[in-house]
C-alpha cells in the first residue's frame, strides 16, 4: 500500500540511515552509500559529505541524488525521494551538531563533534528538493 504524504513526510523525517544513490557515470553501477540525512516534513533533505570526496564529486556533476530509507518492524515499510540538489554550503559546527544530535545519544554528541571536526576535514552540507516520491508498507510478515 502506497503511504500517504503526510506518512510518508512523517516516516522520511525520522531518524533512519538512508541509502543515497548518486549516477556514477558511463558503465558505472550508481554510487549507493548509507548516509545520515535531515528532514522536516515539507522541506529540503540535506546531508553533510566531504568536499573532496566521491559522493559530492558525483552530486556536484549529476546535479541530483536519491535517499531511500526504510524499516522492518512493526511493518516492512519504506520511502525513496529523488531530487534536484538546490544548494551546497560549507558544513558548520552547527550543521555537524545538529545531524550528530539527530543519530547519537545524547552524551555521545560532544566527542562526535569535536572528532568530526577535528578528523574529517572540510565538510560539505548538500541540499536536495524532494521531486519523486516512492513508498509503501507492505504489512507485517
Amino acid at each position: 500500500m502506497a503511504l500517504t504524504r503526510e506518512e510518508r513526510e512523517t516516516f522520511l523525517a525520522e531518524p533512519h540511515i538512508a541509502a543515497l544513490a548518486v549516477d556514477a557515470g558511463a558503465g558505472r553501477a550508481p554510487l549507493t552509500v548509507p548516509i545520515w540525512y535531515q528532514y522536516e516534513p515539507g522541506g529540503e533533505v540535506w546531508i553533510t559529505t566531504g568536499l573532496d570526496s566521491r559522493k559530492n564529486e558525483l552530486i556536484s556533476k549529476a546535479g541530483r541524488f536519491s535517499l531511500m530509507v526504510d524499516r522492518l518492524e512493526p511493518t516492512i515499510r519504506y520511502v525513496s525521494v529523488e531530487g534536484p540538489v538546490v544548494g551546497t554550503v560549507t558544513a558548520t559546527e552547527e550543521h555537524v551538531r545538529e545531524m550528530s544530535a539527530r543519530y547519537l545519544p545524547a552524551e555521545k554528541v560532544d566527542g562526535y563533534v569535536a572528532f568530526a571536526m577535528a578528523n574529517h576535514g572540510e565538510q560539505v552540507v548538500v541540499r536536495m528538493r524532494p521531486e519523486r516520491w516512492v513508498s509503501s508498507d507492505l504489512g507485517s510478515v
